[in-house]
C-alpha cells in the first residue's frame, strides 16, 4: 500500500495530549501516520455521537427518549454498511453493542432533556490559530446558545469519567475548544460542559479571559516544542503506565523496537484567518 499523502500539520486537542504523553507517539500518529487498529470503544463513541447529532436534528418535541432509542438501529446499520467494521464489532456481537449504544444515548436524559432547547451547532469542525500563529483545529460536539446570548460548549464522552486527580487534564480539551471558539467568534463561552454518558455525570467550567490567555500560551509553547522536534527529527519516547495500551511498542526504542525512517517535517498548516471550514482532515474517532 502507498503511504498516505502528507499534509501540513495543525494542533488538535488529541495530538497535543499525545505529545505531552510521549513525543514519539505524536510523531508516529501525526507525522508518520502509522495505522492503528480501531478499538470497540472508538467505534462506540463514533456511533453514539452520530445518534446524538441526528437526535438534535429533529424538532424539539420529537426528541423523546423512545425516539432517540429508535435512531440507534439505523445508526448501527450505517456503521456496518459504510464502515464494514466486522473485525471490531462482529455481527454476532451486534445485539450487545447496540444495547450499549442505546444505554449511552438514554443516559443523556439523566443529565439534560434534549426537548428543552435546540443547539446552535452540532459536530462543528473549527480551524483557527492563536495570536502567535499556532494552527488549531478540532470538533465541537455541541454549541448551545441561550436566548440571552450566553454560549455553552458541550462535549460527550462514552468512556468512564477520570479520577478527580486528573479532572484538570480532562478539561484541557474543553479549554482548547473554548479558545478556538473565542478566536473565531470573539465570544467567551460562559460554560464548558463535559458529559460522561457512561454514568450520567458531568464536569463544568466557567472560563474567564485569563484562563484562555493561559491556555493559548500553553499551546504556543507546546507547538514550539513540536516544531523544534519536527525540524530536528528527534521525538524521544517517554515511558509511563500508558505504554501498556500503546499499539507502537514494536517501533519504540524503549521496548527494543526501531522507529521507521523519519519522513521529515511536513510543515504547519497555513490558517486563512478566523474561519470555520466544512469537511474534516482529521478522523472523528481521534477526537472522541
Amino acid at each position: 500500500m502507498a503511504p498516505p499523502a502528507r499534509r501540513p500539520l495543525a494542533l488538535s486537542a488529541s495530538r497535543a495530549a499525545d505529545f505531552r504523553q510521549c513525543p514519539l507517539l505524536y510523531r508516529l500518529r501525526a507525522i508518520d501516520r502509522i495505522p492503528e487498529p480501531r478499538t470497540r470503544a472508538q467505534v462506540l463513541g463514533t456511533v453514539v455521537h452520530s445518534v446524538l447529532e441526528e437526535l438534535y436534528g429533529l424538532e424539539q418535541p420529537e426528541r423523546a427518549p423512545e425516539r432517540a432509542a429508535g435512531l440507534v438501529p439505523a445508526a448501527v446499520d450505517r456503521f456496518y454498511e459504510l464502515d464494514g467494521g466486522t473485525e471490531v464489532v462482529p455481527h454476532a456481537a451486534r445485539p450487545e453493542f447496540e444495547a450499549e449504544v442505546s444505554a449511552l444515548v438514554s443516559a443523556l436524559y439523566g443529565v439534560e432533556d434534549p426537548r428543552r432547547f435546540s443547539p446552535a451547532a452540532c459536530e462543528q469542525y473549527l480551524v483557527t490559530a492563536t495570536s502567535a500563529g499556532t494552527p488549531l483545529h478540532g470538533y465541537l460536539d455541541r454549541v448551545d446558545l441561550a436566548p440571552t446570548g450566553e454560549v455553552r460548549v458541550v462535549d460527550y464522552k462514552t468512556g468512564r469519567p477520570p479520577n478527580p486527580r486528573y479532572q484538570d487534564q480532562a478539561m484541557f480539551q474543553m479549554r482548547f475548544y473554548a479558545l478556538m471558539y473565542h478566536r473565531i467568534h470573539e465570544v467567551l463561552p460562559a460554560q464548558l460542559k463535559l458529559i460522561y454518558l457512561k454514568n450520567g455525570s458531568w464536569l463544568t467550567l466557567s472560563p474567564d479571559l485569563a484562563t484562555l490567555v493561559a491556555t493559548e500560551s500553553e499551546l504556543d509553547v507546546l507547538w514550539s516544542e513540536i516544531e523544534r522536534a519536527g525540524r530536528a527529527g528527534v521525538f524521544p519516547p517517554r515511558t509511563s503506565r500508558l505504554c501498556d495500551w500503546c499499539n507502537h511498542q514494536a517501533l519504540c526504542p524503549a521496548f527494543g523496537g526501531t522507529p521507521p525512517e523519519y519522513p521529515g517535517w511536513p510543515g504547519s498548516r497555513a490558517v486563512p484567518g478566523r474561519d470555520t471550514l466544512p469537511g474534516s482532515p482529521i478522523s472523528e474517532e481521534d477526537e472522541r
